[in-house]
């Protein structure tokens, strides 16, 4: 039987711009509530902003056969986007309008395989250190009972 999916998203442009015009804590609220477009990517992988606080963003996604490699289990990749979403959008979540990031590098640790029956997982990702110029982030991918599946560290540029 084949299986299909359709994704449909909006100029990816006009969230560039919210994202520039508003604080970071701001703009991250309003992708949560829907009153900003969500990326491409949301709606590509089916994952969805849940909580933002400064400093902290908490990614959702429930993984699908959609999202498997050949070898039956979800591709990393998937796992690598949730990590860096939430990492990044917690460094995001912490900076002021007027400011920008973007990631340098990260680092992922995958330690349970995730695939369908893993059910809901959540990227949690927390500011570890804000300064002028970097900021570093880490993430843990669980599922509802706190089995840790990833986790993960960034550290990103602070722009003006």
């Amino acid at each position: 039987m084949n299986r299909s999916i359709t994704v449909t998203w909006q100029d990816p442009m006009q969230m560039a711009q919210s994202a520039r015009a508003m604080a970071g804590i701001d703009f991250l609220r309003g992708v949560r509530d829907g009153t900003v477009q969500p990326a491409p990517i949301q709606e590509l992988i089916g994952m969805k902003l849940v909580e933002v606080e400064p400093g902290r963003a908490v990614w959702e996604v429930t993984p699908g056969e959609r999202h498997y490699n050949p070898i039956g289990t979800v591709h990393a990749g998937v796992t690598a986007t949730l990590l860096d979403s939430a990492m990044a959008c917690a460094v995001h979540s912490s900076i002021p309008l007027g400011k920008g990031y973007t990631t340098l590098e990260f680092k992922l640790n995958l330690v349970s395989a995730v695939t369908i029956k893993s059910g809901a997982l959540r990227a949690i990702g927390n500011v570890v250190h804000l300064g002028k110029s970097t900021a570093t982030a880490e993430a843990r991918l669980v599922d509802g009972a706190g089995k840790l599946y990833a986790h993960g560290t960034t550290t990103c540029i602070i722009l003006s």
